[in-house]
């Protein structure tokens, strides 16, 4: 379902950064906030192991670029020394 919703715009600007940072978009990020909040203290839900989900979703492009140096160095190894 699609709504309008008016928010401040420096929350509007820390819900777009931490959704960013957990790799998710901003629609999942309300969802789940939006669940928390009607789910309440008397309904706990295990978050224990989704704290960091995300976190590391920007380490494709650091990956990508250690396994081109990777191939980069044994590119360059003579093949004589692994007789």
């Amino acid at each position: 379902m699609k709504t309008t919703l008016e928010i401040p715009q420096e929350l509007f600007r820390d819900a777009k950064s931490t959704a960013a940072k957990r790799g998710i978009t901003l629609k999942t990020l309300f969802t789940e906030a939006l669940e928390d909040k009607l789910r309440g203290p008397d309904k706990p839900q295990s978050q224990a192991a989704f704290k960091y989900y995300g976190a590391l979703s920007n380490l494709h492009e650091e990956n990508r670029m250690i396994l081109k140096e990777i191939e980069s160095e044994f590119g360059q190894v003579d093949a004589s020394e692994w007789k």
